[in-house]
């Protein structure tokens, strides 16, 4: 995974084979995600790069994160049970999504159409940062350990595909984390368990 933020923009994220290629998605839509790069620093955002893409940063807390596929590329807010959305601009990233959290565009232009919108979203966003205002914990069918739900918080690609999980494949991983009691070694396991995470599968399978 790319650590420099230029590489973003002239390479992609470098979590697939096709980075620094013709196909690569970051390139496809490399006009809208500028854009939206743009109007992220211009809201007063600070720039840094997590997971291998453009996360934007206020008040110590993440704000929102830059994302780039075949058909789309999108904006997506972290906290975002807190969001309004007076514009009903929001899509959830699925359907085990529980909220609304993306700006997803499929035209380069749609950027510059809705800057204004995507202002006065990201001044919201950054207004709950500011105060300290974060969403009430969901309840979940199993107790989730700390670090899971730092993680969770944090990514939100790893959030939609544990919530995505069956209960059974979802408790195979807090079963495991829950081994040990050391909270560098659960951290280091759930970096290791995100691809299968991302693919589906549980903690025991191959």
């Amino acid at each position: 995974m790319i650590t420099e933020i230029e590489d973003y923009f002239t390479k992609g994220c470098g979590r697939c084979e096709r980075f620094a290629g013709p196909d690569c998605s970051a390139r496809r839509w490399l006009q809208g995600l500028n854009d939206l790069r743009q109007i992220c620093v211009d809201a007063g955002l600070a720039e840094t790069v997590k997971w291998g893409h453009p996360c934007y940063v206020h008040a110590g807390r993440n704000i929102a994160i830059l994302g780039a596929f075949r058909g789309d590329f999108r904006l997506s807010f972290f906290n975002a049970a807190l969001m309004k959305d007076p514009c009903g601009a929001l899509e959830k990233q699925g359907p085990n999504t529980q909220y609304p959290d993306m700006i997803r565009f499929g035209d380069d232009a749609q950027v510059a159409k809705m800057r204004a919108v995507i202002l006065s979203y990201l001044k919201e966003a950054m207004e709950y940062a500011e105060a300290g205002v974060k969403p009430p914990k969901e309840k979940s069918e199993v107790e989730l350990p700390d670090e899971l739900v730092d993680a969770l918080d944090s990514d939100p690609e790893l959030a939609e595909a544990f919530r995505s999980l069956t209960p059974g494949r979802q408790k195979s991983y807090v079963i495991n984390l829950g081994s040990t009691r050391n909270p560098e070694t659960r951290r280091s396991r759930i970096e290791k368990f995100r691809p299968k995470i991302i693919a589906g599968k549980g903690a025991m399978e191959r």
